[in-house]
Parts: structure tokens; sequence; C-alpha cells
């Protein structure tokens, strides 16, 4: 396929693709009062060769640039045949209790340079995983990377509320937005530019609610590291009053949050603030064939600490999160923190709420997390 026949595939497969939304008998009809939730994490989907969609990408910074490629490496060497493989096993958890599937951001990896290719990552994205799991509905939350590159925000904006719309059969006009299954609220929640009376409107909207969920790429609670890329965790002005303002308001409402970014297998279970907030990070990037086994590397609240380093984690650590983290360590009553990355599925049954675990492609369940 030459560059131009490439693009103009954007089109058609925009207009072409077969989504579930509200004619999906599985989503249609009212949920019962147990039901269940497919999640995967990060899944940065790319092909190799990186000229596929990265051939019009530039950058200046050259340590960057060396960065991005490296990225661009291994995110074709994983979908080459780990990731296609994890996907078949997503497909297998499917039952006829399903409702959709819950994808934590970076849906794809981004970097493309030009916004027509960026609709196309997107597109071929959404074909990929709906060729596995479809006929159920995909809710996907945007990420860092779903908006990285040249205009990438606004294709993003142009491409995914409008399949979000057909999927969920409602009007979707943003990247902050809500919906019930049953009795239960889902609000989905734009990390990278949140909407802070928006947020607060849906979490009015939705008083009466039985369980609340949070679906945000990057997390409401301090990760393991000492590290401030959570939500309302930068060191910038206005923001320590709105990370105390929502920390109070998801806690009071016992909020479940569904996360990914950080690439890991993790639950924060925080208690403070006159409530709860659980926290389950979520990844799908099997980038090394070991992270498709399941192996502890923290467990218990004595293990929530702003200096752990996960063996696999460079990242820098930012010395004024310590003070910050100091806030929240005494609150966490369980955690549990693994680098194994493949997909989960989440049970809710009345309160009950359970996600069991399938690292890599594995035909058995790996772990089991009861977050109610």
């Amino acid at each position: 396929m030459d560059r131009r026949e490439f693009l103009a595939s954007s089109a058609a497969a925009l207009a072409g693709l077969a989504l579930g939304g509200a004619s999906n008998p599985l989503f249609a009809k009212k949920a019962d009062r147990n039901y269940n939730m497919i999640l995967l994490g990060d899944t940065h989907f790319d092909v190799a060769p990186e000229s596929v969609y990265h051939s019009e990408y530039t950058e200046e910074d050259l340590a960057r640039l060396e960065r991005h490629r490296k990225e661009f490496v291994r995110n074709g060497e994983m979908w080459k045949e780990r990731c296609p493989r994890m996907l078949k096993r997503a497909g297998c958890l499917v039952d006829e209790q399903t409702k959709m599937v819950l994808q934590a951001g970076d849906l794809i990896q981004g970097d493309c340079g030009n916004p027509l290719i960026h609709k196309k990552m997107l597109s071929d994205a959404v074909a990929r995983i709906k060729e596995e799991l479809s006929p159920v509905p995909l809710v996907s939350v945007i990420g860092n990377h779903d908006m990285r590159g040249t205009g990438a925000r606004k294709a993003y904006l142009e491409f995914m509320p409008e399949l979000l719309s057909r999927e969920l059969g409602k009007v979707i006009d943003g990247s902050t937005f809500s919906f019930e299954v049953g009795d239960d609220v889902y609000i989905v929640m734009d990390f990278n530019k949140p909407d802070d009376a928006l947020i607060d409107r849906l979490l009015d909207d939705s008083r009466d609610a039985r369980n609340t969920f949070i679906l945000s790429h990057g997390p409401v609670l301090p990760i393991n590291g000492g590290n401030r890329w959570f939500f309302h965790g930068r060191n910038k002005p206005g923001q320590n009053e709105a990370r105390l303002h929502f920390r109070r308001e998801f806690a009071q409402r016992n909020t479940i949050v569904i996360c990914g970014h950080t690439h890991v297998t993790e639950m924060i279970d925080w208690y403070g603030d006159g409530g709860r907030i659980t926290q389950m990070t979520v990844s799908s990037v099997w980038s090394k064939p070991e992270r498709g086994v399941y192996e502890v590397e923290a467990e218990g609240s004595e293990n929530y600490r702003a200096d752990y380093v996960l063996k696999d984690n460079s990242a820098k650590m930012d010395p004024s999160a310590f003070e910050l983290f100091e806030q929240y360590r005494p609150g966490v009553k369980r955690y549990i923190l693994s680098d194994a990355a493949g997909s989960y599925k989440m049970k809710v049954s009345g309160r009950r709420v359970r996600i069991e675990f399938y690292a890599g492609d594995s035909s058995r369940k790996s772990a089991e997390f009861v977050l109610r």
C-alpha cells in the first residue's frame, strides 16, 4: 500500500467499523445485579516497521527522539505476536454477563506527526481489539499517548467521541463523561486536562449510585516510588486544593478507580476523608516475555513507600513528592504490586467487586484482587 492508499483507507475504516453500541443485546438490556467487565490496560498499539505510523514524526530534542524510537521498537516487537495472543485470551473471558470492555488509555503509541495518520492508528487499534472482543462494546479513556504528536489531541477528539457514542448508545461529546450500568455509575475522566466542574457535576448527578467507578488513564492515588504524576498531584498553583477536594469526594463515595499509565498491576486500598478509595492499576504492555508471568514485587502496606523502585523502573523520582506521599501512606490498608501484564475480568455482584487477572495469555487465573 502506498502512502495515498494508506491515508485514504482511514476514512473507509472510520465509516466501516462494525461496533456494538446500543444494538448489542448484552448492553441494551437492563443490567442485572451481577455482571462483569473485561479490563485492558495500556496497549500502545503499533506495528513494525515504524514507517507505517511514524514516517512523519519529528522531534528536535534528540534524546527524546531516541527514547521514542526505542518505544516504537518495543511496541512493534510485542504487537508482532504477544499482544495478539493476549487479546485472543481476553476474548475468551467474554460471557453472557459481560457488559463491555474498559481500556485504561494509551490505546495507541501516537507520535504520528500527522493527524490523519493518528486517526488511522486509532481506527486500526479499535478494529484489532474488536476483532477479538466483538460484539462487546468498547470504552477507552484518553491517555497521554493518545494525544501525543502533531494535531493528535484534536484528531482524537474528532475520532473517539463519535465512536463512543455508537458504543454506548448515547451522545458523547468530549473526553470526560459518564454512563450507567444498572445501578452503578462509571465516570470516565480526562486525566491530562481535567474538567473539574464537569467531574463535580457528574458526581452530583449520580449520588444515588450503588457503586461509583472512576476510569482514568493516570492514577488518583500516588503510585509507589515518589512520583507526582497522579490526579492533581503536580506542584502547581491550585493543584493541592483540587487534589484534596476530589480525594474527599471520591473517598466519601467509596470509589473504585481503574487506571493505567504505569505499566504495572497494582492495587492500593486507602482509607481516609471519611471513606475509602480502592485503586486498581491495570497493564496490557506485554513488553517482555517474562511480564507474562505473575510475580509479586511488593506486598503489604509497609511496602507502599516513596523510595520504592520497581526492578524495571528507570523513571526519576521527584524528591518534592515524598512529603506528599506521606499524607497517603498511613491510610493504606492493603497493597500489592507486580510488573506483570495481561487482561482482567472485573466481576460485580451487588456491592461486591473483584478482579481476576490473567497474565500474558495464561489459560488459568494468575491472581484475584478483592476490591469490595
